[in-house]
């Protein structure tokens, strides 16, 4: 028996690799990876490892004896060059071949390049555990830091690196900070949370040139404003790793085209995490999401669907991020163009929002208020016709009404 093999070590791939084991699967199981790190958890980099409060040891997926225990092949520092779905089997980077009977794709992706700081001594990108070390090594107190993008990994790293003394400036592309993620009335507290922490953040900012000059980095936009700073940060977003899929033939369309039950355009291949495109069975269309959990919950329901449990993926993505000490949470698929009430003190940083859409519950926001967010996201999926004035309701325990609404769905 070939097995099974997961190409990629990020959570999407490590979960994938675990639940085909605890599932049942009890064939030869290989997770390969290009990384060199064991399979670690990804979200701390841009916060607490990049601060250094957080050894990079801390962020391990699991205890390194946990592969071998599971009968898991680990192979990190490796990457897989092609696919043969005819013939089912990889070629690695060293010429070697592997044979597969089940292929789950978990490759991820790779920071968004802009293209006029390439190659530029003092500019970085964060992606990697390999990123952090140059990055921190830039953080001084009182150097100057420049972040390109104020999408989460860039507030996150202007937020670090202000806890760290730099001089910190922001630049966005968009109106509002956070735009991919909140709509802009929620996007507006986190520009003055940035800037109350003595971040000079500027949006609607196109950023056309960045050149080394005597005093640093210089950077220019199209209106004709400049920057310098000694160091420079460019998370400008994520490009999906489709290249493996498109040589074998795969379906792709912003990330690896995947059905309900993550299986590709090709038998036997699936695809799961920040790669792949899914269908939304609770809204319709189609989703490419790149969170933590959702790459996490997406791994294991990939995994049980390639060993026969084949049930449609409808888990409502939920992210957060932490700046300042202020804990942001983000349930199912926030819009500007949604009805919107708000539980709570938005001016305190000390509520929760939620948005509606032809009548139906299709997001929530919370601001210091996770244990509202994980009602509302159980609420999202089994209860969206849910009275808005109730839910709105300060009085109402939305822990109890989701807790009595799932039991319901149950029964």
């Amino acid at each position: 028996m070939s097995g099974a093999v997961v190409v990629g070590t990020g959570v999407a791939g490590a979960t994938a690799a675990l639940t085909l084991r605890s599932s049942g699967f009890d064939g030869p199981i290989t997770l390969i990876g290009e990384e060199p790190d064991e399979p670690y958890r990804k979200p701390p980099l841009s916060k607490d490892v990049l601060r250094g409060t957080m050894p990079f040891e801390r962020t391990r997926l699991r205890a390194p004896q946990t592969w071998q225990q599971q009968e898991i092949e680990l192979r990190t520092g490796e990457q897989v060059v092609d696919v043969d779905t005819l013939g089912r089997t990889l070629a690695l980077d060293d010429g070697a071949r592997l044979d597969y009977d089940l292929l789950l794709l978990a490759t991820g992706g790779r920071p968004r390049p802009l293209p006029a700081a390439d190659g530029l001594d003092g500019v970085h990108m964060l992606r990697s555990a390999s990123d952090v070390p140059a990055l921190r090594d830039r953080l001084d107190d009182g150097s100057r830091v420049l972040v390109i993008g104020a999408g989460l990994i860039g507030a996150e790293v202007a937020a670090t690196a202000r806890s760290r003394g730099c001089a910190v400036t922001m630049l966005e592309a968009e109106p509002t900070p956070l735009s991919r993620l909140l709509p802009p009335r929620i996007a507006r507290v986190y520009a003055e949370l940035h800037r109350s922490n003595d971040v000079d953040l500027h949006t609607r900012v196109d950023v056309t040139g960045v050149e080394r000059a005597s005093d640093g980095l210089v950077i220019s936009d199209a209106d004709g404003r400049s920057w310098t700073a000694d160091t420079v940060v460019v998370a400008i977003g994520m490009v999906p790793s489709t290249e493996l899929a498109e040589r074998a033939g795969i379906a792709v369309g912003n990330g690896i085209l995947v059905d309900e039950y993550f299986e590709t355009s090709a038998s036997g291949v699936y695809a799961a995490g920040d790669v792949a495109n899914q269908p939304n069975v609770l809204l319709g269309g189609r989703q490419r999401i790149e969170h933590w959990q959702s790459a996490q919950e997406q791994g294991a329901a990939a995994a049980r669907s390639m060993v026969g449990e084949r049930t449609p993926f409808s888990q409502v993505p939920w992210c957060w991020s932490d700046q300042y000490g202020v804990n942001l949470q983000v349930a199912g698929w926030p819009s500007a163009t949604d009805e919107l009430s708000i539980r709570g003190d938005v001016d305190a940083l000390n509520f929760t929002a939620l948005f509606r859409r032809d009548g139906r519950l299709v997001g929530a926001v919370g601001v210091n208020r996770a244990k509202e967010i994980r009602a509302l996201r159980k609420l999202i999926s089994t209860a969206p016709g849910a009275d808005p004035d109730v839910l709105a309701d300060p009085a109402t325990d939305l822990g109890t009404l989701a807790s009595a609404t799932v039991s319901t769905a149950l029964t």
